[in-house]
């Protein structure tokens, strides 16, 4: 009897193109629908990265406009100071007065130097801060959906 089962269960008489037809035409259907779910997720990833990109580049560009401008602040700030103390120099009227002058402009530059140091500093991690921050954005964004999946 279980010969005749397997007979059966391949012969041409128990093959149904109809079934073949429908099974077929369901598997194409979800692979469709799978297609066009997996196509706009990807739609939407590309979307978001690209505003991930766009927004920091905007920060970039700001943020060297920042830089450029303080750096020419400090540089400014440096060549008045130094042309002020040329002037003082030229009014010496002792060695001792020119050693003094020239001592208290030395202290004046190098608190200076560490003041524009600093605040080169600051803005550097103020500004790597607003860079990153919409890449860091996009990434929590990417691990929280993940989470959810």
């Amino acid at each position: 009897m279980a010969t005749k089962k397997i007979d059966d269960a391949f012969s041409m008489a128990s093959f149904d193109p109809a079934k073949v037809t429908e099974t077929f035409r369901d598997f194409a259907e979800k692979g469709a629908a799978q297609s066009k779910e997996a196509y706009s997720k990807m739609k939407t990833a590309a979307e978001d990265a690209t505003k991930t990109v766009e927004a920091t580049l905007e920060s970039a560009q700001s943020a060297s406009v920042e830089l450029g401008l303080k750096a020419i602040e400090a540089l400014r700030t440096n060549a008045e100071s130094s042309l002020s103390h040329m002037e003082a120099l030229l009014g010496v009227k002792s060695v001792s007065e020119l050693f003094e002058l020239q001592t208290s402009f030395v202290r004046k530059q190098a608190e200076l130097a560490l003041e524009q140091a600093k605040s080169m500093q600051e803005t550097t991690r103020k500004i790597a801060e607003n860079v990153t921050k919409p890449g860091k954005d996009a990434a929590e964004k990417l691990v929280s959906g993940f989470k959810k999946s």
